[in-house]
């Protein structure tokens, strides 16, 4: 069994990192492949903006 381990390195448009894992999908444009990190960035600043819209109070 010979398995092809290596990972292709991408560079996210965002923070300009390499990263080797599997690309998280920006909600800007529901096209550009960026890391987790900013996917998770970018998920929580719509959670935050969706939250204090819909609720009164603040967090």
């Amino acid at each position: 069994m010979n398995y092809n381990m290596s990972k292709e390195v991408r560079v996210c448009p965002i923070c300009k990192k390499k990263y080797s894992e599997h690309p998280a999908l920006s909600r800007v444009d529901n096209k550009t492949e960026i890391c987790s990190a900013c996917g998770l960035a970018e998920a929580w600043s719509d959670y935050i903006k969706y939250y204090t819209k819909t609720n009164k109070r603040s967090i």
